[in-house]
């Protein structure tokens, strides 16, 4: 096990050497007191990889605050916080970096308990391999159930099961392959390809470094030697080539680079590449890593490529292959791992980190939670620290991004709370949601607060000399509503009444530009304005509100929230044919051709049936009759 001499060597040539090594990033997992802290200070102890003064001292510490009698407690190595050391338990992630003649290593020694799993999480986010430890005593418990799911989620394909204190039950071979067979069961549900079993003792060393006298029956490889060979190399992705854009270097006139580091995928000068999202091709004229030109470039390099072509790119921006994209899509479901101590609020907007990219967004529905210790599926309307489960979220602006289980680098996200700057959740990318999937979130649920104005609705209305209420506009575009609006307002005026119009131009130039025209950012639209026209009405004012607003159940809910006493719903039947020809916006001619979706009376429906007042002829409207 032990590493070249530098002096056989020489210097330079030990360094280039190690250079060249390959790095394995582990965690280990398990209940408390399963051993995890032990195996890995074990590990380290019988590669000979602990200084003199590091292991005396441990012994000095064992002596002192050691839990394992007469034996050094190899644990103290990790276990680091004084917290952990008074408990005998893991509660932060500790990590350790140690190298052989084959191989890098970087362990994470993640905690147990069920309260820290968002640290199990973090120390995973980035783990090639996994070492589940059991307790040959206990077996399979809801700890090892919970930990393998989140492997699973976090897509570690590479598993080592160590049913450690086997000298607790004699070193009993049929307790061995009954745990075996017991975990093997449980994993057919989960996406684990990988999974090794090995018996040992972590506190006698058997079978940690090298095999041990007491279990000859065990004929595999020590937990060391699979740490050494077990091959990662084909788990990176190295055919979906994706180059999320950092930074744009213009030092001067004559150069223009983009600098990165590529999430997946091989790219080599002269290859055609595609710029998200605007589409522009060009070829890769170089290539620099570290300050040298090079042929091609790897995960999980950075990298500055230069194009042959100015195109405009910027931070966000994406490199692709021609045939090969990601997705682009706004609206997505991902498994959400909660991170913060205030619960998920489905009424907040948080930032989401992908890549390099930074948008707003927000949750629109939680399908379910998941109970970690089962595996079981549960309604939920929020999410506590530490719970998990599968969201639908809607951004800003489009995102590319590919599943999680295709690539981790573009498939993974986190949310943060734009107040606290808290990391709020990280995500896993499952798959796009359509459009017509999409849930809907106008239907809310009043809070109840003991905060109140002075001054209550009905002082306001009388010194108005005006009823608060909110008339709804609706109707097909181009029907004649912003026509009717805007004659309402001028009568309301003359008769020294106090009103405001909302319309959609308005309100989409600004509050509400990040949404789009899909089911879902309409019915988010009318939610806002809704509560807009309710906060307005609480002030006295009468408040004009125009909206295509095409879906029944939609203004059903409107009403709920403005208040049926105060909502007066007006519409607009105008024919589909005449709405056509009064267009002076080209709108019913995009939808014609196709190049614009969800448009009402084209390719989706207008629901009638809601009104209190039906106007079907423009020209004998009585604005008098409205109030």
């Amino acid at each position: 096990m032990s590493s070249p001499n530098i002096s056989s060597l020489g210097i330079k040539d030990f360094l280039a050497q190690d250079e060249k090594k390959d790095l394995l990033r582990l965690l280990t997992a398990g209940s408390v007191d399963d051993g995890k802290s032990t195996l890995i200070g074990r590990l380290l102890n019988d590669s000979k990889r602990l200084y003199d003064d590091q292991l005396e001292a441990l012994q000095r510490d064992s002596k002192r605050v050691g839990n394992a009698g007469d034996e050094i407690d190899y644990a103290l190595l990790l276990d680091g916080l004084k917290a952990e050391r008074e408990q005998g338990i893991t509660i932060d992630v500790a990590y350790r970096y140690f190298s052989t003649s084959k191989r890098k290593f970087i362990i994470a020694d993640t905690p147990g308990h069920e309260q820290y799993t968002r640290n199990m999480v973090t120390g995973a986010s980035t783990a090639h391999l996994a070492i589940v430890l059991i307790d040959a005593r206990k077996g399979v418990i809801t700890q090892t159930k919970r930990h393998s799911f989140l492997i699973s989620l976090l897509g570690i394909k590479h598993v080592i099961v160590a049913v450690n204190k086997m000298d607790l039950v004699d070193y009993d071979q049929q307790v061995f392959e009954s745990i075996r067979s017991e975990y093997l069961e449980f994993t057919t549900r989960l996406n684990i390809p990988d999974i090794q079993f090995v018996p040992l003792s972590a506190l006698k060393g058997d079978n940690i470094v090298d095999a041990g006298v007491n279990m000859p029956w065990y004929q595999g490889a020590s937990i060391m030697t699979l740490l050494e060979t077990i091959s990662i190399s084909s788990d990176r992705n190295f055919v979906d080539f994706r180059f999320p854009v950092q930074y744009v270097s213009r030092p001067n006139l004559n150069f223009r680079g983009f600098a990165g580091r590529v999430a997946s995928g091989v790219i080599r000068k002269g290859d055609e590449v595609v710029a998200l999202p605007s589409g522009k091709r060009s070829t890769v004229q170089s290539i620099e890593s570290m300050g040298t030109d090079v042929a091609y470039a790897f995960p999980p390099q950075s990298i500055m490529l230069t194009l042959d072509d100015e195109i405009d790119l910027s931070r966000g921006d994406m490199l692709v292959r021609k045939n090969n994209q990601p997705q682009i899509e706004r609206h997505f479901e991902a498994m959400l791992v909660w991170m913060d101590e205030s619960n998920l609020d489905l009424n907040k907007q948080y930032l989401l980190k992908h890549t390099t990219n930074r948008v707003k967004a927000r949750i629109d529905a939680i399908r379910y939670g998941v109970d970690v210790n089962t595996l079981q599926r549960f309604d939920a309307e929020t999410f506590e620290l530490n719970q998990i489960g599968r969201v639908v979220l809607t951004c800003s602006r489009n995102l590319l991004f590919d599943s999680y289980q295709k690539n981790r680098q573009t498939g993974s996200f986190i949310l943060i709370d734009p107040l606290t700057h808290n990391t709020a959740a990280v995500g896993m990318i499952i798959n796009r949601v359509r459009s017509e999937q999409l849930p809907s979130n106008i239907s809310h649920e009043i809070q109840s607060t003991t905060d109140r104005s002075l001054i209550d609705r009905g002082e306001r209305e009388k010194q108005l000399s005006q009823k608060a209420q909110t008339f709804w506009i609706t109707g097909l575009h181009a029907s004649g509503k912003n026509e009717v609006a805007y004659k309402l307002e001028r009568h309301l005026f003359d008769l020294g009444r106090t009103a405001i119009v909302l319309n959609g131009t308005m309100l989409r130039a600004g509050l509400n530009r990040e949404l789009g025209f899909d089911k879902a950012d309409r019915d988010e639209n009318l939610r806002r304005v809704a509560e807009m026209a309710k906060v307005l009405n609480d002030q006295g004012l009468i408040v004009i509100a125009v909206f295509i607003s095409p879906d029944r159940e939609t203004r059903l809910q409107v009403k709920e929230i403005i208040g049926p006493d105060r909502y007066r719903e007006i519409f607009i039947d105008t024919t589909l044919d005449a709405c056509q020809k009064r267009d002076t916006t080209g709108l019913y001619a995009k939808a014609a051709a196709g190049r614009l979706r969800h448009s009402p009376g084209v390719d989706s429906p207008y629901e009638s049936g809601t009104a209190d007042i039906i106007i079907s002829d423009l020209e004998q409207v009585d604005i008098q009759d409205l109030i």
